[in-house]
């Protein structure tokens, strides 16, 4: 019996098929490595996020466990920011009231004793070069804060420089610079702590 010429020339792909093929695959792949990388970077931006209110709350937490006010000033001073004794110490153990962090600036950030985060153990010291982070890990990175008081009423509204109330703010902001993105702030934090004058 004979076949016909259709059944035995249909044993392999053409080459047009063999190019299509290839085609859907490529542009298949393209798709999927598209969705990995986006997906790779909202990964990075989470982590950024996260380390960077991990890196506000340790702060601002540092700030607020201080006294309200120097010791011998009355809680209304408007001259708020650091004294040269204090700012004379390697990073921010001499500050002793919340009025004393008011303008500091650190990049990249660093803990209360001047040593870079991730490199201090916490207590002034360099920490096991097992644990520490990546060197450079931050250099990109700020760390500001502001303290202003607020209006007694409406504890949103910032009083002028120079006025007073029984109320201060003490913001915190985490900020990274990306040379191809510019600056962005990854972190802001506001807590407000009230002077309850002595009777």
């Amino acid at each position: 019996m004979r076949r016909s010429p259709c059944q035995q020339c249909r044993s392999a792909f053409t080459l047009v098929e063999a190019l299509v093929s290839i085609s859907i695959v490529a542009v298949a792949g393209s798709v999927l490595l598209l969705g990995i990388t986006s997906s790779l970077q909202t990964t990075d931006e989470a982590i950024a996020q996260t380390i960077a209110n991990g890196m506000a709350v340790q702060l601002i937490d540092e700030v607020v466990g201080n006294r309200y006010h120097a010791v011998g000033v009355d809680g209304y001073q408007t001259n708020l920011g650091p004294s040269s004794y204090e700012l004379g110490g390697a990073g921010r153990e001499r500050y002793d009231d919340i009025g004393d962090y008011h303008g500091f600036q650190s990049q990249p950030p660093q803990g209360p004793f001047g040593i870079e985060l991730g490199q201090d153990d916490g207590d002034g010291g360099i920490r096991h070069p097992s644990f520490v982070a990546p060197g450079g890990r931050f250099d990109n990175w700020r760390e500001e804060i502001e303290v202003y008081y607020v209006h007694e009423s409406d504890l949103t509204t910032r009083l002028p420089v120079g006025a007073t109330s029984d109320y201060r703010v003490v913001e915190v902001r985490i900020i990274h610079h990306d040379p191809k993105r510019g600056s962005r702030e990854l972190a802001k934090m506001r807590r407000v702590v009230a002077y309850v004058p002595p009777m």
